[in-house]
């Protein structure tokens, strides 16, 4: 069997599946951000409000719109409240994602090999595995890109040309209109540089298309607005424009603004999606002359360029942004892999960092690294199934430990642990290392250490 079958790149896929797939259901779910949106999951599955994302009982998320929020809760319905099912949406739009670019390679003798490139990609692997919403926005994005592809060059209306405001939709509903400012931008110009225009008021269902969109964003929308009134202005404004541009923004009310230095999103790019990026860079290099010529590379190229070009101006991102990018990064490997050589070598290069992952994970696994080291509380509390007394965080309770708890852990102020601790209370408390110090001894030795990890320790009131 020779080196480039597609039997080999579909068996590194499955593998590469089959492992992250392993990793999703025994590693904990991280704070803050992984947590968090499990956490709002989880409430949303229990209380049963689908319109309104809450971060706690009674306590609206508006930062972002539900639809990762309704995959990962509707999962946890059919497989139950754990690491697995929460993840479970991500690890299946990733392998759906994989199986809808066979149909746009260039080699179709090794149509997976596109989907193998995508999935030694580090940024496309890590959120196989990761709750987020910018998986969900950046497999809106990618399917946008690929019917308009798909829709432009037919001769007669099909579902591709429903299928590019279907998808506009769904990102709508996965982090709101920002899945346009990703998509409209490339593809506008694409249209105008190779005089597609006619064509594309002809062939694009503009009127339709645009009704579609809205009769699968705009309920919501208005249901969002109606539950809780503010959640549009604080959305649209807040988190679409000052959340970007405006690092001193203090009306934040789920973290607070990362400020980076600009153009940071570069560094991303080739960092997250090494080695595939660095080929494809010295390749492009090679053929510049040549690049704007043709349409399939260059309509590639501004799909791939245009976020991190958009992104450079913002002083708060982090590196999940470069994820709308790695598609067409695949895509453009495949068109050139031919010409390119030392194969081998750069197959092997890639698997790297899965590599790496994996044999992290299991020498974490099997040393107790992860239990001690990791940012969850989840091993904190792995023994409260059968406590009849209260459970509390001192300070601001953890996503964590809310999640692990399913919602039962409570905030406690230093005095009123004092006071609960007074009355003999029966109950265990999570207590950062740092705040431990805070406490008066009369209240420390009546405490009695359970477990603990690098950063906290959870104690029963003796």
């Amino acid at each position: 069997m020779k080196f480039k079958s597609k039997y080999i790149y579909l068996s590194g896929i499955v593998i590469l599946f089959i492992l992250r797939a392993i990793l999703n259901a025994y590693v904990p779910l991280m704070d803050k951000t992984e947590a968090r949106y499990a956490e709002i999951a989880r409430i949303m599955q229990e209380t049963g409000n689908w319109i309104t994302p809450q971060i706690d009982y009674g306590v609206p998320f508006w930062a972002k719109p539900p639809l990762s929020t309704w995959l990962s809760a509707l999962s946890m319905k059919v497989f139950g409240v754990n690491e697995f099912a929460v993840r479970l949406p991500y690890l299946l739009a990733g392998f759906f994602l994989i199986i809808v670019i066979t149909r746009f390679v260039k080699n179709k003798n090794a149509i997976y090999f596109s989907g193998f490139v995508l999935m030694t990609i580090p940024e496309f692997l890590l959120h196989t595995g990761v709750v987020s919403t910018d998986t969900i926005l950046s497999f809106s994005v990618a399917l946008i890109f690929l019917s308009f592809w798909k829709a432009i060059n037919r001769d007669k209306l099909s579902y591709w040309d429903y299928l590019i405001f279907a998808f506009i939709g769904i990102g709508l509903l996965s982090k709101g209109p920002l899945v346009l400012v990703l998509t409209v931008p490339p593809i506008f110009i694409w249209v105008i540089y190779f005089k597609e225009y006619k064509k594309f008021f002809k062939q694009i269902p503009l009127i339709s298309g645009s009704l579609l969109t809205l009769a699968i964003t705009v309920p919501w929308y208005y249901l969002a607005e109606m539950n809780t009134n503010g959640f549009l202005e604080y959305f649209i404004v807040g988190e679409h424009f000052k959340r970007f541009f405006d690092s001193s923004w203090d009306g934040d009310k789920y973290g607070f603004a990362k400020s980076q230095p600009l153009g940071i999103i570069w560094l991303f790019l080739f960092a997250f999606a090494f080695p595939w990026i660095q080929i494809l860079a010295v390749k492009l290099w090679k053929r510049k002359n040549s690049l704007i010529k043709d349409r399939w590379v260059f309509f590639l190229l501004l799909w791939l360029l245009w976020t991190p070009f958009f992104f450079t101006f913002s002083k708060s991102l982090i590196h999940t942004y470069i994820l709308p990018s790695i598609v067409p990064i695949a895509l453009l490997i495949d068109y050139y892999w031919a010409e390119i050589k030392m194969k081998k070598t750069i197959i092997v290069v890639s698997l790297i960092f899965p590599g790496l992952v994996v044999a992290t994970t299991i020498f974490s696994l099997v040393s107790n690294n992860l239990e001690f080291y990791s940012k969850t509380d989840k091993y904190l509390l792995q023994n409260i199934e059968d406590f009849d007394g209260n459970i509390y965080y001192l300070g601001s309770k953890s996503y964590s430990s809310q999640f692990y708890s399913k919602g039962e852990i409570q905030n406690i102020s230093i005095e009123n642990l004092k006071s609960k601790t007074a009355e003999n209370e029966t109950f265990k408390v999570i207590i950062k290392n740092k705040d431990y110090d805070k406490i008066e001894e009369s209240v420390t030795k009546n405490l009695k250490l359970l477990d603990f990890n690098s950063k906290n320790k959870i104690y029963a009131n003796k």
